[in-house]
């Protein structure tokens, strides 16, 4: 009857499968990965539930959906070449009638 709950940190979990602790705060802000607890601003992970998430990826057992992929984001640097290219270039290589001025294209 005295079955404590063993749990794990992120460091723990992140070295139990080789993963920067990093990727496992991404996924829980994607809502991916396994279930987590969160006590006292502390993120614990139960082992009950790393190893059904684990055995659900079993390779050869029942398929599971693929983690949805990476969010495009679209950098400022993207954003201003597509709006700046308006006209012709210039021998310098700025762009006329351009939103940033001396911009490089």
């Amino acid at each position: 009857m005295n079955n404590p709950i063993k749990h794990l940190h992120q460091v723990d979990l992140a070295r139990r499968w080789a993963l920067s602790p990093r990727t496992l705060e991404r996924w829980r802000w994607l809502g991916v990965g396994p279930c987590y607890l969160k006590v006292g601003g502390r993120v614990l992970y139960r082992l009950e539930d790393i190893e059904a998430y684990e055995a659900a990826r079993c390779h050869g057992g029942a398929p599971v959906a693929a983690l949805p992929a990476k969010p495009q984001v679209e950098t400022a640097v993207q954003r201003l070449c597509a709006s700046a290219v308006t006209g012709p270039m210039t021998r310098q290589g700025a762009v006329r009638g351009s939103a940033v001025p001396g911009l490089r294209v």
